[in-house]
């Protein structure tokens, strides 16, 4: 079997070695119940505090603050339904952005059947919303605005620090998913006025099935899911030990050197980059050239289908992506492509390759030789691209 040279961490990312044996003890070992009061079910509940008090630390938030869901997409509903359906005496509109992740952009098409009103904020080439269309749309009937810490495709950041000047000084809840950003970009929930924020442990070298979400306290907020008394009577449902402990622990990790992980990720980011635009024409890459994700590299290349390239990529041990994990099976090009402007044809041709912890600067020299040669391939098959050379 041939290496794999994974560049698919926006996607999901390996479980660190570190956060595994923090876990393995609570499947069969300290396996008791949080809920239980004998001295098995107390030594669960103290190690889901421990990991519930590190989550918070990250984001200057408090430990009570702090929510275990099963992964970004729940707290991205809960934030989302919960204050809806919670404030829905006091307004029925909700703000958001027209490139948000599928957890978002569904949920908020679910509540507009349920009689709620949402506006999707348009953004420019790069994908940054505009501030002042924001301000625009906020009604007497705003009651939240959901905007992404950073896109999960085209790696773009937000100006969050300003969408939550705008929320508080006029009194709407502020959610932020912030899934792609944890783990990449320190982030002060006070500093920033973010009321709720959505993570996922897979992101940041973390389990799977384990995610967060922060709600500042005194936010009205139903629950989302209904049954015991579990998390402060906000989400039922026997709590996941070893996940929990694993996202402690992974969360931990990754804002260890944070600042020299990223040099060094933005530095392949670069290498890579700049290998393939000095070998391919064509070629654009997308999102905001320097307020991007430490790792992400997005880019559409003409006269090709991105499903084509990632399946010779993979025959070549190449694991990238042409877009959100989570809309993989559609033939649809990318709403976040279409959102910056992009044409259906040019969007098409997309390739999202996302760098992590494990990359090094061999694997990104041997990517770029690799496309290099499977684009000159595809393209020799396309006709609209001897029309282009031609024209040239």
């Amino acid at each position: 079997m041939k290496k794999l040279i994974y560049m698919d961490n926006a996607a999901t990312t390996p479980t660190k070695q570190e956060v595994l044996d923090e876990m393995l003890p609570y499947f069969n070992v300290r396996y008791g119940n949080p809920s239980s009061i004998y001295s098995l079910g107390s030594h669960s509940r103290t190690a889901v505090e421990i990991s519930r008090e590190a989550i918070a630390n990250t984001i200057n938030a408090k430990a009570r603050e702090i929510f275990f869901t099963a992964g970004g997409t729940e707290a991205d509903n809960w934030a989302l339904k919960g204050v809806a359906y919670a404030n829905r005496d006091k307004g029925n509109h909700i703000i958001t952005s027209k490139i948000e992740h599928q957890g978002i952009l569904h949920t908020c098409g679910y509540l507009e059947k349920q009689g709620f009103k949402v506006t999707y904020l348009d953004v420019d080439e790069y994908g940054v919303i505009d501030l002042e269309q924001l301000e625009e749309s906020i009604t007497d009937e705003t009651i939240l605005i959901s905007i992404m810490f950073a896109n999960n495709e085209i790696g773009t950041i937000q100006p969050i620090k300003e969408v939550g000047r705008i929320a508080k000084e006029k009194n709407i809840y502020f959610h932020t998913d912030a899934v792609q950003a944890i783990g990449h970009i320190k982030v002060d929930v006070d500093e920033l006025n973010i009321d709720m924020l959505s993570m996922a442990a897979h992101k940041f070298y973390g389990p799977k099935g384990i995610g967060a979400l922060y709600i500042r306290q005194g936010v009205k907020i139903d629950p989302l899911i209904i049954g015991g008394g579990q998390e402060r009577n906000r989400r039922a449902g026997t709590e996941n030990v070893p996940g929990i402990v694993g996202m402690g622990k992974a969360i931990e990790l990754a804002y260890e050197d944070l600042n020299e992980k990223n040099k060094r990720l933005i530095y392949l980011r670069e290498r890579l980059v700049k290998g393939i635009f000095d070998n391919i024409d064509h070629v654009r890459l997308n999102g905001h050239p320097t307020k991007r994700l430490p790792n992400n590299v997005n880019i559409c290349f003409e006269f090709i289908e991105g499903e084509s390239l990632l399946l010779s990529l993979d025959m070549e041990g190449i694991a990238g992506s042409s877009g959100s994990a989570c809309t993989s099976g559609t033939l649809e090009p990318s709403h976040v492509l279409l959102g910056i402007g992009l044409p259906h044809e040019i969007a098409h041709g997309s390739l999202r390759l996302s760098l992590g912890d494990y990359n090094t600067e061999d694997e990104v020299d041997y990517v770029v030789e690799k496309l290099t040669d499977i684009v000159a391939r595809l393209r020799a098959m396309s006709p609209l691209y001897e029309q282009a050379k031609e024209v040239r």
